[in-house]
């Protein structure tokens, strides 16, 4: 497993914040080993949290262009008929997993095509589970057409948490099915809009891995 890129800058100034956290200490309270040592218990339990955030296991990605890939790891937490407004305006089916603080949070390509919708909203940053957090916090929206002309739609959202959304993708661009598309620092949301024939292929409350678990499947 190897640490993705977007976290170098975080890793690096918890290196530097855990440094001058155990330089004060040692200095001030250098005869207390009750106080070092929960020092250095602190400063290891963090500096591991910080590090699984940006964890990037390998993963053999298995294309298939008759199938969605999701986009995330996580957790279902919304399968539903929903009205898409911003791209599509007319009935898709959402499917939305919640990324919690210790999933993966790499974001990757449901499908194979070109971006032909692409914006960024600078907005709130609500918890990603509030209903209102996919139309009022920071977030992406991504549209991709695929080679049999089918098209679905994906948006990044932050959470509380999540204070930067990353993405890789403009309009016009050719991507590829499982590579990724975006990072979410601290986990969030990822909304999928899928087109109603569609098959979905997992239930609320699955636990699903970002371009290994098939989303859904076009009839």
């Amino acid at each position: 497993m190897t640490i993705h890129k977007e976290g170098y800058t975080s890793i690096a100034i918890t290196l530097l914040v855990i440094f001058v956290a155990n330089a004060l200490v040692h200095y001030l309270i250098p005869d207390n080993e009750l106080v070092v040592w929960g020092v250095y218990i602190l400063s290891f339990l963090l500096f591991f949290t910080v590090l699984q955030f940006f964890r990037n296991p390998k993963r053999t990605i298995i294309t298939d262009d008759n199938i969605v890939l999701c986009p995330a790891d996580g957790q279902v937490v919304v399968i539903e008929e929903t009205e898409e407004t911003e791209y599509f305006n007319d009935k898709r089916i959402q499917v939305s997993i919640f990324m919690s603080p210790v999933n993966v949070h790499i974001n990757r390509n449901p499908v194979s095509g070109e971006v032909t919708f692409f914006r960024y909203h600078p907005g709130k940053y609500l918890v990603a589970w509030h209903p209102k957090s996919s139309a009022l916090n920071e977030r992406t929206s991504i549209a991709v057409r695929t080679a049999q002309g089918r098209e679905i739609l994906f948006r990044q959202i932050a959470g509380a948490l999540a204070r930067r959304i990353v993405w890789y993708v403009k309009e016009g661009a050719a991507v590829k099915q499982g590579e990724e598309f975006g990072f979410i620092k601290f986990g969030s949301r990822v909304d999928v809009f899928l087109p109603l024939d569609a098959k979905v292929d997992v239930k609320i409350g699955d636990k699903v891995s970002g371009g290994l678990t098939v989303l859904g499947r076009f009839e």
